[in-house]
């Protein structure tokens, strides 16, 4: 079963070239998917129209096995949506917040709240108005949990935060998703948090998906083969998902990297990072 299933969906913007172009993509149930892509390449868009906050040309978009509505109010209480900007109040303390949050969500826990204030050492009495960017997204996440959703969408949440802080949120997130039943959609343009933590990636370019992976086969299987000239010419074609050419050398993406490292016993063949495959699929020539 799949938390989210986006098929064919595409969206246009009228005012700008800009469009989203036949987004086809599942979230599997009990995992952790990373939604990457430079800022720009559509990924707000998609959660907008994930969450019908946007509506979409065509396709179809299904949350938790059905398609979002202004009428859909019993699947808002299964989904905890956390942006990167602040969402609440600046007058407000946590603990007002979670006295307004209890009307507002059916599964609402107040003491689940208390034990992500108490583990992410955040005052419950003091205003958000004094909070740092770190505090404020720890806060949006504790109460994005605090519901007890089935599915959390995170929308850059770990961008612009320091290292220490994000692997707290990070850690979150991974006890979040022992439960099976629970899955997570993260969006992100910090690759190093997905290889960390996110089952599968998918990534995005310029309103289109150019690979939706797991992403141990991205790390394990794909590589990248250093090529001299001469070399480069005997590569076969069929073998090369992206090349990219530097002063001595070409690099050769490839899907493989067991199969071609036997096929090509002189070339020197590397592992590669999430980023060097991004870089690669964007800035990489491909044969038609």
């Amino acid at each position: 079963m799949n938390a989210i299933e986006i098929n064919g969906f595409t969206k246009t913007f009228k005012k700008s070239e800009f469009k989203l172009n036949n987004i086809s993509l599942n979230v599997p149930t009990g995992a952790i998917t990373g939604f990457v892509g430079e800022n720009g390449s559509g990924k707000t868009t998609t959660i907008g129209c994930i969450l019908n906050t946007l509506t979409k040309d065509s396709g179809s978009i299904k949350v938790l096995g059905e398609e979002m509505t202004d009428d859909s109010t019993a699947i808002r209480d299964d989904i905890g949506v956390v942006y990167d900007t602040n969402a609440f109040p600046t007058h407000l303390t946590p603990a007002k917040i979670s006295s307004a949050m209890r009307h507002i969500f059916s599964k609402w826990d107040n003491t689940l709240f208390k034990d992500h204030l108490k583990k992410f050492k955040l005052p419950e009495k003091q205003r958000i108005k004094e909070f740092s960017r770190g505090m404020m997204m720890k806060l949006g996440i504790a109460v994005a949990i605090s519901h007890r959703p089935k599915l959390l969408i995170l929308d850059e949440a770990t961008s612009g935060l320091d290292p220490i802080v994000r692997d707290d949120i990070l850690d979150v997130f991974m006890d979040f998703v022992q439960d099976e039943s629970n899955s997570i959609f993260l969006s992100s343009h910090i690759t190093s948090d997905l290889e960390k933590v996110a089952d599968y990636i998918a990534f995005i370019h310029d309103g289109n998906i150019i690979f939706n992976e797991s992403k141990d086969k991205l790390l394990y299987n794909y590589g990248v083969m250093r090529c001299k000239a001469a070399q480069f010419t005997q590569v076969d074609k069929k073998d090369i998902l992206a090349f990219r050419k530097h002063d001595y050398q070409i690099d050769v993406l490839v899907s493989d990297k067991q199969a071609a490292a036997k096929k090509y016993t002189d070339i020197v063949m590397d592992s590669i990072s999430i980023e060097e495959i991004m870089l690669m699929h964007v800035k990489g020539e491909k044969y038609s």
